[in-house]
């Protein structure tokens, strides 16, 4: 029976089984190389530098708009006042010219 395995050489599946345990933990020793030196490469590093940094400038942002639109407010209520404040104006003003041409035509001028 012997060898009748040995005869088979590749085609034996117990020899393909080791081999292909041997190629699989090769494979993961260098995935774990792959993943030590590519958390800390300088490219990384440039990444997390940037992403950090665009998170701030978001932040920053976001601040920015929050006082744009606090401002836009205020601006909005101060507009809504003195258009208030000129429609009062125009009816002290009509009013004004009413009773001044009134008084104007009754003197007979």
């Amino acid at each position: 029976m012997a060898s009748m395995r040995e005869d088979r050489g590749e085609l034996d599946l117990t020899l393909q089984v080791e081999k292909l345990k041997k190629r699989v933990e090769e494979a993961e020793g260098e995935l774990t190389i792959i993943k030590g030196i590519g958390m800390n490469s300088p490219e990384m590093k440039e990444k997390d530098r940037l992403i950090q940094e665009l998170r701030m400038r978001i932040r920053d942002m976001l601040l920015i708009s929050e006082q744009h639109r606090s401002i836009l407010g205020a601006e909005i209520t101060d507009r809504k006042r003195l258009e208030q404040e000129v429609k009062d104006l125009k009816v002290q003003m009509s009013e004004y010219l009413s009773v001044r041409v009134d008084s104007t035509r009754k003197s007979g001028a």
